[in-house]
């Protein structure tokens, strides 16, 4: 798909491609090195553009930082959406992002600037993770999660569908459907950034390189200069969310009390013994679901009931360093990460991405044991 544009005395060249289809690799070969341009904009942001051309971005990934910074879901959620893409491409036969990287090399062999005109990934997916409510967070989980084996039953006609065009924004089109505010976000927003970007890339020729989900947007907003820079900010997290993270422990100690000064010593005391038992139980299942260490098992349980009562800790992140201490991941979990993630067995095994899911499964748990806890306190009372 080649869409051609005359925008303030520049000649903008806009190449839509499949990430997985070889045509698509060899177009923007062609193009490049016909038309040799001053500059190459490529869909690429700083960090996923050192990626995909170091090749060992896994290597370098701190799952200790990961998991203090707050950002297990968002890196699970990545992973998954990483899986859906490396599975379709493995059955074209094409490494996924080869039209990027052909667009790189072209542009050295030719001199023309590379430009990175995509949004950073980290706030990309910031924004669309705070946008959403819990009960959407868990409904994208579990669509995504469903991509990990649907790419087994695709037939041959889909897939030369796919070759005309971008998979993964199909995908998240698809979950956008059920949920706007994601498709606004992954798509919408960064059509926008992107236009702006390459408007003012550098040069009289330039050739961008997008996926063929964005054309028709950038086709959109391209003519038009617009302010980008509020589209690089964080949204405020939600206050409601924020107040019940406080409102459920308040509640809690508040029915303690109740307990202690209404039914005495005893009814306090068993009380308290529902909390742990409920929440250590069903933190510590969730934990062992995940294939926990023994002594991430252990910690979940003893966690839980300390970490319900307190908003600012989660039980899931107590369990995920315990297990990161205690099956330290090593280069090897690194290298094999990208063909794990293409099954839910490899997903358990490698150590990193086990360690992702023991902190969501702990944390489900812990949740679980919250809701069941709060009935079994009340008919204390």
């Amino acid at each position: 798909m080649i869409t051609e544009f005359t925008i303030d005395r520049k000649h903008i060249i806009l190449i839509g491609t499949a990430h997985i289809s070889q045509k698509s690799v060899e177009l923007v070969r062609d193009m490049i090195e016909d038309h040799k341009p001053d500059t190459v904009c490529i869909e690429l942001c700083e960090s996923r553009y050192k990626t995909i051309v170091s090749g060992n971005g896994w290597q370098d990934m701190d799952i200790i930082k990961v998991i203090k910074e707050k950002k297990v879901s968002l890196l699970l959620s990545n992973l998954i959406l990483a899986s859906f893409q490396k599975k379709i491409a493995a059955k074209l036969d094409i490494k996924p992002g080869a039209e990027m990287l052909q667009a790189i090399e072209s542009a050295n062999l030719v001199n023309a600037k590379i430009w990175l005109a995509d949004r950073d990934i980290r706030t990309t997916l910031s924004r669309a993770w705070r946008s959403m409510g819990l009960w959407n967070k868990i409904k994208v989980v579990f669509q995504l999660s469903l991509s990990i084996g649907s790419s087994q039953d695709i037939t041959e006609e889909e897939i030369e569908k796919m070759k005309q065009t971008d998979v993964l924004e199909n995908l998240i089109k698809e979950v956008g459907k059920s949920m706007p505010i994601l498709k606004e976000i992954l798509i919408d927003e960064r059509d926008k950034y992107l236009a702006e970007k390459i408007r003012n890339a550098s040069g009289d020729k330039i050739i961008a390189v997008v996926g063929a989900g964005h054309v028709p947007g950038i086709t959109k907003y391209i003519e038009k200069s617009r302010n980008i820079e509020e589209l690089d900010i964080l949204p405020k997290k939600n206050g409601f969310a924020s107040l019940l993270k406080w409102a459920i422990p308040a509640f809690i100690f508040i029915l303690f009390i109740l307990g202690f000064s209404k039914g005495g010593f005893a009814a306090g005391k068993e009380m308290i013994l529902w909390w742990i038992l409920a929440n250590g139980i069903f933190a510590s299942i969730g934990a062992a679901i995940a294939m926990g260490h023994p002594y991430t098992i252990i910690s979940s349980f003893l966690a839980a009931p300390l970490t319900s009562l307190n908003p600012m800790i989660a039980a899931g992140w107590v369990s995920g360093l315990v297990e990161a201490f205690s099956r330290k991941p090593k280069v090897k979990d690194c290298e094999s990460l990208a063909g794990d993630i293409l099954t839910v067995k490899g997903f358990f095994k490698n150590k990193i991405t086990r360690i992702l899911l023991i902190v969501v499964f702990t944390n489900i748990g812990s949740m679980i044991g919250t809701m069941v806890a709060l009935p079994m306190l009340l008919k204390v009372l």
